[in-house]
């Protein structure tokens, strides 16, 4: 075959030009009767020589350089689509107004895959690993070897039980395994272990608040149905590579995971989304989870349909699934999509099809996958090779009774006992796992330990711990090109490897009693965390003791003069405080700002600086211009 230039090639490609001569023409003019008709896109429609089964190849079709259309550059032909997306009303909207569409109800029921803290898989002793080398821990029935059989591992039932306990779920005494057969590279055995039938536990359910960002729509709150929560297998995990490649890592097979199935009782993305977070907090409380979904130990497939308001006791609509959600936020903006799609497609008198759809973070739009596989699809059987698992009451009663603290009566307990914001609350419960929350209460141990008893000024010290654990230890590992330091190393028993809760009680203690000033706080947090102050110095008090850094008020006088030097030249500001409608506020901080930069930063209180700015004005600077202006 005679070989083209790579000149006729760009022309062919990049243009639609076909050359009267060599390999290309003659590969055009032999195919086009067995072509199928082919679909171009309007861009380059005018550009491209297409042929279809009825159009014979003939000089006439083919674009000759001088007659052919201006050629439009990709770039330009993209941001021409993305005009045309915008001018169409594709473009997202913000979630938080896109709760509802006038005249259409939106019902979702979610579907939550966790992956499961055991050390063994379900039905195999080789490890579960998440990181090691691929492939170093699969057993022969992982692989689906010839005559190989499943061995249920007692061990991870527990995880699953008290996953069940914290979702209010009714424990069943007796459950069974049933195979759910299909064909894929990473189920090796072409069927999958699960419990479809009979489930081990039934009938939970959760109760969402405002707090945990349910849409504004839900009111007060609501209550989600739990249908059931069964046990299964993971699949492999696949590594997509260049040139349509993959690569299985059989690692992950049979790691042993629970699926969470809702009733149709979400209404509103925001809440689907608050539902899906509120799972994980839950199954991190009671370290039933090996991880969230931020590292793939949790995902969620939701299952989306829409009918018209004014007929709210029909049928529901024809439901859709978008599988594997790897975020809260693609939660709820997929949900949007689809919904969106769907009332879109019924709005121009079409149906919707039950598929499965995909969705892409940044993505308008979902994608279709395939065809709604059914039950019938699965081949659902008892697994002949499995006998049924049978719980004891006394298991159950033990694992409720060692359940602990649920994140909701903490939270709580964090509102009504430091007077925190639920917010905050919510987010110090929720922080590495639930580790995060009790180092504050040891933090806070300690402080009890180091202040007066019955004091009134304690609730503020103890505000202050909560304020530094949220905030200011998380700024320590804000620096993105440093990673030695992208870990403060919590520990399940409330510690900190990077900063002992001594040290942080001894600094916030200090700076409670205005010891210290806010700087040199933040000062000796960092050098703690820098491991500089066990290996330099005895204490924190040593530290601030021999770098001189114990706060030295400025005395009333002190603070009086520099008022005084900061308002100075100042009388354009001065001049608003005489006669105002609403106190300039502002205005006053500025002269504060103007008392911190002229005087030592290390001796100054803020609040006291404002309250003698404050003194100054109203007892010096306002009266002696007031009686100016009656002299005038």
């Amino acid at each position: 075959m005679p070989r083209a230039s790579t000149a006729a090639l760009s022309r062919y490609l990049l243009h639609g030009q076909v050359t009267r001569r060599g390999c290309l023409r003659s590969l055009q003019a032999t195919a086009a009767s067995s072509r199928r008709p082919v679909s171009v896109p309007a861009a380059l429609s005018s550009s491209r020589c297409v042929h279809t089964e009825t159009q014979a190849p003939t000089a006439a079709t083919v674009v000759a350089p001088s007659t052919a259309a201006a050629h439009v550059p990709l770039r330009k032909q993209l941001k021409d689509e993305a005009k045309k997306a915008k001018a169409s009303g594709k473009k997202k909207k913000k979630n938080a107004n896109n709760q509802l569409v006038e005249g259409w109800e939106l019902t979702v029921g979610i579907e939550i895959h966790a992956q499961l803290n055991t050390a063994r898989k379900l039905f195999s002793p080789a490890a579960t690993s998440f990181n090691d080398e691929p492939n170093s821990h699969v057993a022969y029935f992982d692989l689906a070897t010839p005559g190989s059989q499943p061995l249920f591992q007692k061990e991870t039932l527990i995880p699953a039980l008290r996953a069940a306990l914290a979702l209010n779920c009714d424990i069943q005494s007796t459950s069974r395994f049933d195979r759910k057969h299909y064909f894929h590279w990473d189920q090796p055995s072409g069927y999958q272990i699960t419990q479809y039938y009979e489930p081990f536990a039934r009938d939970g359910h959760i109760t969402l608040q405002p707090r945990d960002g349910i849409a504004l729509e839900d009111g007060d709150g609501l209550r989600i149905g739990i249908k059931q929560v069964q046990m299964e297998q993971d699949t492999a995990k696949t590594m997509a590579q260049a040139e349509n490649t993959h690569w299985i890592d059989f690692n992950r097979t049979g790691v042993p995971l629970i699926e969470i199935i809702t009733h149709p009782d979400i209404h509103h993305p925001a809440t689907a989304a608050a539902f899906v977070r509120k799972v994980q907090i839950l199954l991190n409380a009671v370290d039933s989870c090996v991880s969230g979904m931020e590292a793939g130990g949790l995902r969620a497939d939701v299952n989306v349909s829409v009918r018209r308001t004014n007929d709210p006791k029909g049928p529901l609509g024809t439901r859709t699934e978008i599988k594997n959600l790897s975020s809260f936020k693609a939660v709820e903006d997929a949900i949007i999509a689809e919904r969106d799609r769907q009332i879109a497609v019924l709005e121009a008198g079409g149906t919707i099809e039950g598929e499965t759809r995909g969705w892409s973070i940044g993505s308008t739009e979902t994608r279709r996958l395939r065809g709604k596989e059914g039950e019938v699809d699965y081949r659902y059987m008892p697994d002949p090779d499995l006998s049924p698992l049978f719980i004891g009451q006394d298991l159950i009663s033990r694992l409720r009774g060692t359940l602990g603290q649920l994140p909701d009566a903490e939270v709580d307990e964090l509102v009504q006992e430091f007077q925190l914001t639920p917010k905050d609350a919510l987010s110090l419960v929720a922080l590495d796992g639930g580790n995060r929350v009790e180092y504050f209460w040891n933090v806070i141990d300690a402080l009890v330990s180091r202040l007066p008893a019955e004091a009134t000024s304690n609730l503020a010290c103890f505000q202050l711990a909560a304020n530094w654990i949220l905030h200011e230890l998380g700024r320590l590992t804000a620096n993105p090109h440093d990673d030695s330091v992208s870990e403060l190393g919590f520990t399940a028993d409330g510690q900190c490897e990077r900063v002992p809760v001594d040290y942080l009680a001894d600094i916030l203690l200090f700076l409670h009693q205005r010891q210290i000033t806010m700087k040199v706080a933040k000062e000796l947090l960092w050098v703690v965390f820098r491991g500089t102050v066990p290996s330099q110095y005895a204490s924190i008090a040593d530290a601030i003791e021999s770098e001189n850094m114990w706060f030295n008020e400025l005395s009333d006088e002190e603070y009086a003069e520099l008022a005084d030097s900061a308002i100075e030249g100042q009388d354009h500001i001065v001049q608003q405080f005489v006669e105002y409608k609403q106190y300039p506020q502002g205005k006053l901080m500025f002269l504060v700002g103007r008392m911190l930069r002229l005087g030592a930063e290390e001796r100054i209180n803020p609040q006291n600086a404002e309250k003698a700015m404050r003194n100054a004005l109203e007892e010096k600077y306002v009266p002696m211009l007031r009686a100016h202006t009656s002299e005038q």
